[in-house]
């Protein structure tokens, strides 16, 4: 016999070695009994050993070779199939009768006590957590001893509810000799996580439903009330009388295009006054959208220049260059001079000039030297006639005398502006 008809016959004695020989009705007695171990078992030790046997029966099931149904009789029963069904329920049942156990409990007042801590509840919603909280303190210290207690403070009810997660993780309850604590204080905590799911937090609420409840709306009378929207109304209320967190909470909620234009202009043309929104606006402008970098510019906050940097730095962006340089200029850091300074040199002819009309606003005399040489050399007569509004804005004899020497230039923009500093 040759080599390849060995390999064959081995192959076949190994698929033969996988089966076992085991008809379907003696798996169908096995699980009969199996069923019948699980109705009798009283301790986990009995259901562990149910799990065995069924872990045996499943092995010895994909094993064994049982008749295939016909297949062209549809009603033909298929043993296989009947026996995975019968061993499903049976797990599902095992399932079911197991526990309940003390690591239950402390999963669900575990997660609570995230819920507490987390959410963002509303004045009511508060109340309703709080009391649902406190409900689940009184009845879980009837099985288990904890000194939990929120001290009437609802900062404290997270703490509290793991408090009591530490007090039943080290009680060891055993699940054979404690069913009724463990029973007494799942249905405790079952109870809180019903409550805390029934409490109202901001997110159940509709944005108008929100700001309602902050009161966002109560500053409006029949006297004061316009014909525009309501929330702008208010808004500009709000602001008016320094209440930013009115202005910025429906600034966040509202977030429609044009309700973010509204607060953006109402907050720029407050200027320096809308200073309480500079957090806001700043977290705004990391996003690089340009009404929150204006508004920053008029606030006039240096703590934004740094961030405000990144944005001049390369070619990318005209549009958001120039605003940004607006801003530099108006906040009038000296840090910001030589990254302003280094956009004279940017693709953009519209850059270069706003670049050069920022220095101006800086008015620090380090950029006398690059406005003098972007007058002697520059291309771009606007870009030029920029520089020399620079150098009358910084104002110094050099300055005034390096923008004065170009009053016969052949640019009339850049002869308009020496002439000025010549006179000044």
């Amino acid at each position: 016999m040759s080599n390849g008809d060995d390999e064959a016959d081995a192959s076949d004695d190994a698929e033969a070695t996988d089966e076992i020989d085991v008809t379907a009705e003696e798996l169908e007695s096995r699980l009969t009994e199996a069923g019948d171990a699980l109705e009798a078992a009283e301790t986990e030790a009995d259901l562990d050993d149910v799990e065995s046997s069924l872990d045996d029966i499943e092995s010895d099931l994909e094993a064994a070779d049982l008749p295939e149904p016909d297949e062209d009789d549809d009603d033909a029963e298929d043993p296989c199939e009947e026996l995975e069904s019968q061993l499903s329920d049976l797990r599902d049942d095992l399932d079911e009768q197991r526990g309940p156990y003390a690591e239950d409990v402390v999963t669900i007042v575990s997660n609570a006590a995230d819920t507490v801590t987390d959410s963002e509840w509303t004045d009511d919603g508060e109340g309703e957590a709080q009391e649902a909280v406190e409900t689940f303190l009184d009845e879980s210290a009837e099985f288990i001893d904890h000194d939990a207690d929120t001290g009437g403070d609802f900062v404290a009810a997270g703490d509290a509810l793991t408090t009591v997660v530490d007090a039943i993780e080290a009680a060891n309850l055993d699940p054979d000799e404690d069913t009724e604590t463990i029973e007494g204080l799942l249905e405790a905590a079952e109870t809180l996580e019903t409550g805390l799911d029934e409490a109202e937090v901001w997110d159940d609420l509709t944005v108008q439903e929100q700001l309602d409840a902050r009161g966002f709306y109560d500053i409006l009378t029949n006297e004061n009330r316009k014909d525009f929207p309501p929330e702008w109304n208010a808004a500009k209320l709000h602001a008016e009388e320094g209440d930013f967190d009115q202005v910025l909470f429906a600034y966040d909620k509202l977030g429609s295009e044009f309700f973010d234009g509204y607060i953006v202009d109402l907050l720029y043309n407050l200027g320096s006054d809308a200073e309480p929104a500079f957090d806001a606006m700043h977290q705004r402008a990391q996003k690089r959208e340009k009404g929150p970098i204006e508004v920053l510019g008029k606030i006039g906050d240096e703590r934004a220049t740094e961030t405000l940097h990144d944005y001049i730095d390369g070619d990318g962006d005209p549009a958001l260059q120039k605003v940004t340089l607006r801003a530099l200029g108006a906040i009038g850091s000296a840090e910001s001079v030589q990254p302003v300074a280094n956009r004279l040199d940017a693709d953009s002819e519209e850059v270069r000039s706003v670049a050069a009309r920022a220095l101006g606003l800086l008015g620090d005399t380090r950029a006398i030297e690059p406005l003098s040489d972007v007058l002697k050399s520059g291309e771009s007569d606007s870009v030029r006639a920029s520089a020399a509004w620079a150098l009358r804005q910084i104002g110094t004899e050099t300055a005034l005398d390096e923008a004065a020497r170009y009053t016969d230039d052949r640019a009339y923009i850049v002869q308009a502006e020496a002439e000025k500093a010549a006179s000044a």
